[in-house]
């Protein structure tokens, strides 16, 4: 019997970015399509099969420790951009500044999609949802080198709504535009 459950909830690809070195700058250039691949975006900052662990994972390894990279992807999404934005006062957000992978629209409450969802495209390959991308204080100073002020107001802004983390279980190619569909695991809600 699947684990994973075929959600009628379609959404669509509508901006893809790439990230070559985020210490050097955060901000992502758009791209119109994209190779998935088990390590990741080929050039991409968070690419990798492994990474070295990170303030997320701190109450589990010291910090640097080398673990499973399932950090690969920032996916958001269009409609709580559009909420980030407002909140910060902007008519549009534009999601380079946020060092955004992929931008999906068209689906409900997307930072609370269950870790271990599966987001699939049109070409067969697919991600899986890690976790929910807690937002921080590092993408002000890009959103203020554009829009002065408005990125002091973006970690308030973006609680609840910084998207998720994801990783590629099956490789292909997406473009913007792409259709993806929804799959969510087949259990009742944790209940301790």
């Amino acid at each position: 019997m699947p684990a994973l459950k075929p959600t009628d909830i379609y959404g669509e690809v509508v901006w893809i970015g790439h990230v070559p070195d985020r210490t050097a700058n955060l901000r992502s250039s758009p791209q119109t399509q994209a190779q998935l691949t088990f390590a990741g975006i080929p050039g991409e900052s968070h690419g990798g099969l492994t990474r070295p662990a990170c303030v997320r994972v701190r109450s589990q390894y010291p910090k640097g420790t080398e673990i499973r990279n399932v950090r690969q992807l920032s996916v958001m999404s269009a409609e709580e951009l559009a909420e980030i934005a407002a909140d910060c006062g902007l008519d549009a957000f534009d999601p380079a500044h946020i060092g955004a992978s992929l931008v999906i629209s068209g689906i409900p409450d997307f930072t609370h999609l269950p870790p271990s969802s599966r987001l699939q495209f049109a070409d067969g390959s697919a991600i899986v949802v890690d976790m929910e991308n807690r937002p921080c204080h590092l993408p002000a100073k890009v959103i203020n080198q554009d829009v002065p002020g408005a990125g002091d107001h973006f970690k308030a802004a973006a609680q609840g709504k910084r998207g998720v983390t994801a990783w590629i279980e099956r490789e292909g190619r997406i473009t913007v535009g792409d259709g993806v569909r929804l799959h969510v695991p087949d259990q009742r809600a944790w209940r301790p």
